[in-house]
């Protein structure tokens, strides 16, 4: 199931980084200065960090950890 998930947010991030609707427009702009594709991208990068954040937290090869703590002794 949390294979799944992932695998699920991934491709669904990936889908959203080819952000085709907004390349050939500027405005709306945003908080008076940030066009809306600097704002999409924006809300996309924090988007990707969490993701990461999840995939080290919860999807890590825990095998490969004990076996670079059994090296290192």
């Amino acid at each position: 199931m949390k294979r799944a998930f992932f695998v699920i947010a991934l491709v669904a991030l990936y889908v959203l980084h080819q952000d085709v609707w907004n390349w050939r427009k500027a405005a709306p702009i945003l908080f008076g200065i940030l066009p809306v594709g600097l704002s999409y991208h924006l809300v996309y990068t924090l988007a990707i960090a969490l993701m990461m954040g999840l995939l080290v937290r919860y999807a890590w090869p825990g095998h490969l950890e004990a076996q670079g703590e059994g090296d290192a002794k």
